[in-house]
Formats: structure tokens, C-alpha cells, sequence
């Protein structure tokens, strides 16, 4: 498999849930951002979370062995934060960084395996559930630069669209690579009657 480190961002505000979900509790008692790193972890072998540098990664039920990059700019957009995930990384290996969201714990660990399988230097991978693109995305090590300056709420898109020769577009059968959590009854879709 490619050395492919993942980045949680989970340094935004979630404004449309109501409160902060990183800490919304999922039916297990996990919050939303645990389960959301947990299930990065099955298949990858580092996972970063970036967070705000008033963020106390106890209260969001991370664990003390997590690796926290703090981005200062947060509250400007995803995009500074993907940047600064992207800058702590990029001094180390990696041929690709699968950028994950926070408050996507239902991604099956195969559409994982089969994302990181495909990942290479020169390529931009992702899922495609029902002719949707979904998360997370595999970002090979020749986009980094690009990634790094980022600014505002748009994340990567104005990479993406830059580079679409490149896409690798994976055809998964799996609804968790489209499903985050933008309200509180997206935690539980099967208990509404």
C-alpha cells in the first residue's frame, strides 16, 4: 500500500448544527469526531486532526495519543485549515494525504482500502456513490504545493476543478462516503418515523 497519511479536519464551527457536533454523541456514546477518527484509523497508519488552537481534544472525546495540528486561521474557512494540515505534513513521507471530514464516522472501511490502493503521487482520488463525488480525497504529494496556499471556505475545490486529468473517480457501493452531519437528526436517520 502507498505510505498515505489522513488529515481529519475538524477545526470548523458547524454553524447549521446548533452547537458543536464534534462533541454530539453518537448511539455508542462516542462523539461524533471520535467515531469519525477511529474509523480512519482502521486503515491508516497516521491520522492528524486539525483543530482550533481553543480546542480541548479531551472534551471532543479524542484520545491522548491523537495527533493534533492546531490551525490559527480556522474561523476563516476550511480552507485555511486544509492548508494548514497540509503544511504540518508535507516535511514528512507521504505519497498522497487522504483528506477526511470530521463528522463522517460511516465511511466502510473497504471504500477506505480500496481509495488508499489507488492513491499515487501524480493522481487525485475519490469515491463516487450514485454518480455523486464523495469524501474523503486522496491528494497525491505534486498537488501539496497548491493545497498549501489555500485560503477561505471553499476548501479544495479550486484544486480539483485545476486538475481534473488527474482525477481517479472510484466507483463504491456506499452511502457513507456522502453522508456527513450538517443538523442533529442526521445522527440518527433510521429513528425518524
Amino acid at each position: 500500500m502507498p505510505n498515505v497519511p489522513a488529515l481529519i479536519l475538524a477545526a470548523g464551527f458547524g454553524t447549521r448544527f446548533g452547537s458543536d457536533k464534534r462533541r454530539a454523541a453518537l448511539a455508542d456514546g462516542r462523539t461524533l469526531l471520535a467515531a469519525s477518527l477511529e474509523r480512519a484509523r482502521t486503515v491508516f497508519d497516521e491520522v492528524h486532526v486539525v483543530l482550533r488552537p481553543e480546542d480541548d481534544s479531551a472534551e471532543l472525546g479524542l484520545p491522548e495519543s491523537c495527533s493534533i495540528i492546531l490551525c490559527e486561521d480556522a474561523g476563516q474557512g476550511m480552507g485555511h485549515s486544509l492548508a494548514a494540515g497540509v503544511r504540518a505534513l508535507a516535511g514528512g513521507g507521504g505519497e498522497a494525504i487522504a483528506v477526511l471530514l470530521g463528522d463522517m464516522p460511516w465511511i466502510a472501511e473497504s471504500s477506505l482500502r480500496t481509495l488508499l490502493a489507488k492513491a499515487a503521487s501524480d493522481r487525485i482520488v475519490f469515491p463516487v456513490h450514485h454518480d455523486e463525488r464523495g469524501h474523503p480525497v486522496l491528494f497525491g504529494r505534486d498537488f501539496w504545493p497548491e493545497l498549501q496556499a489555500l485560503t477561505g471556505d471553499e476548501g479544495a475545490r479550486r484544486v480539483l476543478r485545476a486538475h481534473a486529468a488527474a482525477w481517479v473517480a472510484v466507483g463504491v457501493d456506499d452511502p457513507g462516503v456522502l453522508r456527513d452531519v450538517d443538523s442533529p437528526e442526521a445522527l440518527y436517520p433510521c429513528s425518524a418515523s
